[in-house]
């Protein structure tokens, strides 16, 4: 199926979803002011913020809708694109400063394929205003792990994303009712009709957590949450090896106890199983040694096994969620029909 946009070069719809952090949001707006293609709107939508986002956004020729409630940037970004006018809805988050070809790139792809019905970009390895060890750190493994253009059709996230109006008018808004998942449920929504793209010449600095514990907290509560939500087709932590590797760095925490049991054999388990694990995601390691050099990449390494096993353990206590819930819920409806048969 083939959607065809007008001949005229496309008005294109910057929806920016917004909940505070304005100093960022004027990074963002600035480089969207900077764009070298000019048919663009710039709609930000306000998610009940206490700081001055709104005023920033209109400062900067936005125009600026706002939210009954705070949700979240699901449904902001729905609300953004009930309010555009172009033809392609350009969805990007309000702390990534897009490089100035960047919507430009996007709408030749569109143009010159229209058999994609949704268009993602990717992060670059830097960091946009915290330029602290662990926002290096997470700009790095984003750039990695997150929006990796030697994957281009595995990976797919709302935070640079552009679709044209009629795919996402057929396809539908995005779920609010998912929380970490919603890209991942977004292209496979997509994938049934149309081809799905990751293009490096969509690019943007992201501004990343400034300290370790921050990135840790996210780490977890995301993949926890992502393991309650997930769904058949969807690829647990973005990629299985890397899964598996997560998998092996909690199984290497009990495996301590092994020496106790069977000697100087079992100290070797908990070792084998951090080396295995490292292997499993040695790309992600050489590159942070390759651009940062020695003294970085000890330090990335120390904190990417870190997260690496928060992840897993997050996902680990969302599938225990998720089994309990199912048993709850089998165990309500069983009651239901005791319920409906006594009466």
């Amino acid at each position: 199926m083939e959607h065809i946009m007008s001949r005229e070069r496309p008005l294109v719809s910057v929806i920016i979803p917004s909940y505070n952090r304005s100093e960022v949001l004027r990074l963002c707006l600035d480089a969207v002011n900077n764009q070298s293609y000019p048919h663009i709107e710039v709609i930000v939508v306000d998610d009940c913020g206490t700081e001055d986002a709104a005023q920033v956004a209109a400062s900067r020729g936005a125009r600026v809708v706002r939210t009954e409630v705070n949700g979240g940037p699901t449904p902001a970004r729905n609300l953004g694109a009930e309010h555009a006018t172009g033809e392609i809805l350009f969805f990007l988050d309000a702390d990534i400063a897009l490089d100035p070809d960047a919507v430009e790139n996007a709408v030749r792809i569109l143009e010159t394929h229209p058999e994609v019905g949704a268009l993602g970009g990717i992060l670059r390895p830097e960091s946009l205003a915290s330029q602290s060890l662990a926002s290096q750190y997470r700009a790095l493994q984003m750039h990695r792990w997150w929006m990796p253009a030697h994957r281009p059709t595995l990976e797919l996230h709302a935070a640079v994303l552009a679709v044209p109006a009629k795919v996402f008018a057929e396809v539908g808004p995005f779920d609010p009712r998912l929380r970490e998942t919603v890209s991942s449920d977004y292209r496979i929504r997509v994938t049934r009709s149309y081809e799905v793209k990751l293009s490096d010449a969509i690019r943007g600095r992201k501004d990343h957590d400034a300290t370790v514990g921050t990135i840790l907290r996210k780490v977890f509560r995301r993949a926890r949450i992502s393991a309650l939500d997930w769904r058949k087709g969807e690829t647990p932590g973005d990629s299985v090896p890397r899964a598996v590797g997560g998998v092996l760095l909690l199984a290497a925490v009990p495996a301590l106890g092994l020496r106790r049991l069977v000697g100087r054999a079992g100290a070797l388990v908990p070792p084998a199983l951090v080396a295995t694990a490292v292997a499993l995601d040695a790309g992600t390691y050489r590159f942070a040694f390759a651009r940062r050099g020695a003294a970085f990449g000890l330090y990335f390494s120390g904190v990417h096994l870190a997260v690496t096993f928060t992840g897993a353990l997050g996902g680990a206590v969302g599938v225990l969620q998720r089994v309990a819930l199912a048993r709850l819920d089998k165990r309500l409806a069983l009651a239901a029909l005791d319920e409906r048969a006594r009466d």
